[in-house]
């Protein structure tokens, strides 16, 4: 008896299917990710606007006369002088503009330190050839 249960285990053991091993995948190589474009450099005037919007925030956001004081001195170093020509949009249409009353910078510096409201944002920003700005143009928000 023992003698057919082995037989019959080890007739088992040859029935069993060879499974074969499936071939290994074949790697696929990924493009490489393009290259990102370089961010484009802002132009000095981008960079002036960008200072300038962060000290007029500055003026209106100050805690104090000081405080807004020292903040328009330190932005009156970006123009040429301090009577630097302000000019505000008011209306245009068909390519004309239409402006406020012409301002200088120093007036406009200290309007904002005394209403504490920032209404405009620069649309148009000149600059001499050190970088100093002399002439500003402001629309309403």
């Amino acid at each position: 008896m023992m003698l057919i249960g082995l037989l019959a285990l080890g007739a088992c053991k040859s029935k069993k299917k060879v499974v074969e091993a499936a071939p290994a995948p074949v790697p696929v190589e990924e493009p490489a990710p393009a290259p990102r474009p370089a961010a484009p450099t802002p132009s000095a005037e981008e960079v002036a606007a960008g200072k300038l919007e962060g000290y007029f925030n500055s003026i209106v956001n100050a805690p104090n006369v000081n405080s807004a004081n020292n903040t328009i001195r330190e932005a009156l170093g970006m123009f040429s002088n301090p009577n630097t020509p302000v000019l505000i949009v008011i209306h245009e249409e068909s390519g004309i503009k239409d402006y406020d009353e012409p301002t200088t910078i120093d007036r406009y510096l200290n309007y904002l330190k005394d209403t504490k409201k920032n209404l405009n944002f620069i649309s148009d920003i000149r600059l001499d050839g050190s970088g100093r700005v002399t002439e500003l143009e402001l629309r309403r928000r």
